[in-house]
């Protein structure tokens, strides 16, 4: 008779405790963000920095939770950030960010500051990234009011980040700045907070990189035609002068014809 092969014991059975994963934990508090422009703004930063590096291993995120310790799922939950990047992490769909999971937290955090979550951002928050889930730069931006502001960690403790001679403020850790823009996303006018390179390349969305493409097309279809047009008029001279020395040719003829050729 066959022996059939004991079973190992599962983890659960040994007691380990086994933290959870995205697929275990809540992802949505199920609150909107403040208004329709607060989310503008999170695609826009998110669309552009994903563009940007679109073969870069990062992810970049935003309006979803950010699991830092198993101890956070037995208490209250905060909100996570409205946006964040992660640098160095397989490119990959996620239902929220669990820190023990990925083996890292955020690079970079921004929060988008209204009425009713500035003092919250700036006091609490700020003091969760700083101090457990140790953020090397945050960031917060008004989408209404001239208040935004940049910090690095430096010895355990956010550092402001002063605004350059271009009024940007640089991020270290992404070797981009940030800048205050005047113009239109999705058709809604406004101030956006958006990226740039250090030469002042502005981060292009989808729309803007499709227009430059156009221009650049018309532009080379300009330069076609315009070179078209000097090669037609180049074969006009070279036709016209052909056509003169083709009757030079005949009129010489008809000149020897009567009086003879010429002596040298």
């Amino acid at each position: 008779m066959l022996k059939t092969a004991a079973l190992e014991p599962t983890l659960e059975e040994l007691g380990v405790d086994i933290p959870p994963t995205e697929d275990d934990l809540p992802y949505s508090d199920g609150m909107p963000m403040e208004s329709h422009h607060h989310v503008l703004q999170m695609l826009l930063l998110i669309e552009t920095l994903n563009t940007y590096w679109a073969d870069r291993n990062v992810f970049v995120g935003g309006n979803m939770f950010v699991y830092f310790s198993p101890e956070q799922i037995r208490g209250t939950h905060f909100r996570g950030p409205d946006f964040f990047v992660v640098l160095d992490v397989p490119r990959r769909d996620r239902k929220s960010w669990v820190v023990w999971q990925e083996g890292k937290g955020p690079d970079v955090i921004i929060e988008l500051l209204s009425a009713s979550t500035t003092a919250f951002d700036k006091g609490n928050k700020m003091l969760v990234y700083q101090d457990l889930l140790r953020v090397p730069e945050y960031y917060w931006y008004h989408p209404y009011e001239d208040d935004w502001a940049g910090f690095v960690l430096r010895d355990g403790r956010y550092a402001p980040l002063e605004q350059d001679d271009q009024e940007r403020i640089v991020s270290p850790t992404l070797g981009l700045a940030l800048v205050r823009w005047e113009g239109v996303y999705q058709r809604e006018p406004g101030t956006w907070l958006r990226f740039i390179t250090l030469d002042g390349f502005l981060l292009p969305t989808g729309t803007e990189q499709a227009e430059a493409a156009q221009r650049e097309a018309e532009a080379a279809q300009r330069e076609a035609e315009a070179a078209q047009r000097e090669a037609e008029a180049a074969q006009r001279e070279a036709d016209d002068a052909q056509q003169k020395s083709a009757e030079l040719a005949a009129l010489l003829a008809r000149y020897q014809d009567r009086f003879g050729k010429l002596e040298d």
